[in-house]
């Protein structure tokens, strides 16, 4: 058993790719899952909150100019690095709003496993996670109001508070599980990746069921404009820490953050509040950053960790 859970975390991607082809090709078969999407985003994210204590805030609040340029690069660089590409390709309204939502978005879940795979700041990861996921219900509807309002009527309250109700209740709620039923809690957590990548794999199967009538005419070129977004997140994020003058380990994990989106939040938003179309750039992007952060983790872990010891050889000048 023990075996077959890990198996399935650790292909996570895969069976992503698997259920997102059943979604496509036999969309009737998953159609049922629309309305529970909600529910299932939540469920990520008491897991997720399961696995916070009160301590990481007080890394928050030890480290926040370090947290504050990571929370600042999330929310300018992927929300207009989204825009440009709406822009550049000339989106239709229905895929521009999904692109941009994918960008507004808070920092994924996953960031944080990458961050350590990457041997990254792992505390710092959280601290960003936890920051962007709490700033979410009132910056992810003011950006997308901002970028995306030319194109589509955005509810800034209505969003506002399905974020609360969807992302920042649950993580708070599996935090203060995690504080007053510690034990009870510890004996479950084993369990919670199991559970979280399984909803995962149901809600992009039910996010590409519902909008699989136009998945085949424009999957190609969202397949595209997600790995590009994703690729510039990366990337920009690791060059602004790097402009600041963060360290090795802090910038690979800046650029985690910053490159990977709780894409299943966009893909929720997407489905409740626009049109089902909107939800493919969401549901592409679940596949692929996972699939980016598990390469970017390997290539810092070969390459990164002996150009940095080079570096630090140099003497620094005072």
């Amino acid at each position: 058993m023990k075996k077959c859970c890990s198996f399935l975390v650790n292909n996570m991607a895969l069976f992503v790719v698997l259920i997102g082809a059943v979604g496509a090709v036999w969309p009737q078969t998953l159609t049922w899952v629309g309305p529970y999407i909600p529910w299932l985003l939540g469920i990520v994210m008491f897991g997720m909150g399961m696995t916070l204590t009160f301590q990481d805030f007080k890394t928050v609040f030890r480290r926040p100019w370090e947290v504050l340029i990571g929370v600042v690069a999330q929310f300018m660089i992927m929300p207009f690095v989204a825009w440009a590409l709406v822009k550049i390709f000339s989106l239709p309204p229905e895929l521009a709003i999904g692109v941009i939502l994918v960008g507004t978005c808070p920092g994924g879940t996953a960031s944080n496993v990458i961050s350590y795979l990457a041997k990254g700041d792992v505390a710092l990861s959280v601290s960003m996670t936890l920051s962007t996921t709490i700033l979410a219900p009132l910056v992810t509807p003011a950006m997308t109001w901002l970028l995306a309002g030319a194109w589509i009527q955005v509810s800034f309250m209505a969003m506002m508070i399905s974020i609360a109700q969807m992302v920042l209740l649950p993580v708070l709620l599996g935090l203060f599980a995690h504080h007053f039923f510690k034990r009870t809690v510890d004996t479950v957590l084993p369990a919670m990746p199991v559970v979280s990548v399984v909803t995962i794999i149901v809600l992009v199967g039910g996010v590409v069921s519902l909008s699989a009538s136009r998945l085949f005419d424009v999957g190609l070129l969202m397949a595209v404009i997600v790995i590009l977004h994703n690729v510039f997140g990366l990337a920009l994020g690791y060059g602004l820490a790097r402009l600041v003058r963060m360290d090795s380990r802090k910038a690979r994990t800046v650029s985690i953050e910053v490159g990977m989106q709780n894409s299943g939040m966009a893909a929720s938003l997407a489905v409740m509040y626009f049109n089902p179309a909107a939800a493919i750039p969401g549901a592409i992007f679940s596949v692929w950053h996972n699939i980016s952060g598990s390469l970017v983790a390997n290539y810092f872990t070969r390459h990164d960790d002996e150009k940095e010891s080079a570096t630090e050889l140099v003497p620094s000048g005072h």
